[in-house]
């Protein structure tokens, strides 16, 4: 049975891209703007640091009631107790990650084709990363974007809840919606907005929107 969480708008953090805001800032504001999910991203961190950030946003977002996911680390999600995992191509499998984390935790993987879609759906993650959906400069080398199109394709062959990342902002997010996105990630969409809350919400605006077109 599908998880109950809401994927439309997924905050994935980055230290360096704040502004001289604190991480804890940038999700208090989405939040307060009603991002769904939150991812905690710490490429550089220590695991002592990583695991510090996430016990210190896990507890602003359990009393908001928002999940948060960490990215690769299983090891740092079970320490901090936290939502789920978020697993890339190198990541621990999916089985090994669910059996450390149990049938409760949200798990979901990263994929850059139809291909990879096709073969992530059928282990069964709580949702797939369509990425990059259009080029990005958070991810240098990253592979060719899919556009709405190849978006399209993985949605026509897949039922998994699919979330969107790469190049995503207000300008866009509805039509990435109407090809068959459940939701959006984002980071400077949030992270480097002048008021966080405000640019959630206008992004909340069009997932709406990208909701009422005929798919």
């Amino acid at each position: 049975m599908a998880k109950k969480f809401d994927p439309s708008l997924y905050l994935v953090t980055d230290p360096a891209l704040t502004r001289g805001r604190s991480v804890l800032e940038i999700v208090r504001a989405a939040v307060t703007g009603s991002a769904t999910l939150v991812q905690l991203r710490e490429k550089d961190a220590t695991t002592r640091e990583f695991i510090t950030k996430a016990l210190e946003l896990r507890k602003f977002l359990n009393d908001a009631g928002v999940p948060l996911i960490i990215n690769d680390r299983v090891d740092v999600a079970l320490a901090a107790r936290a939502d789920g995992v978020h697993l890339g191509a190198d990541d621990m499998p999916y089985q090994m990650a669910r059996e450390l984390l149990g049938p409760d935790a949200i798990i979901g993987m990263s994929v850059q084709s139809v291909e990879e879609a096709v073969a992530a759906s059928s282990v069964g993650p709580d949702y797939i990363a369509v990425s990059p959906v259009f080029a990005t400069g958070t991810k240098p080398d990253h592979a060719p974007p899919l556009e709405l199109g190849g978006l399209r394709d993985i949605r026509r062959r897949v039922s998994n809840r699919l979330i969107a990342i790469g190049g995503i902002t207000a300008g866009n997010a509805a039509d990435v919606i109407a090809a068959g996105a459940d939701g959006i990630a984002v980071v400077t969409a949030l992270t480097m907005a002048d008021d966080p809350a405000v640019a959630a919400r206008d992004l909340l605006n069009e997932i709406a929107r990208g909701r009422e077109y005929p798919n």
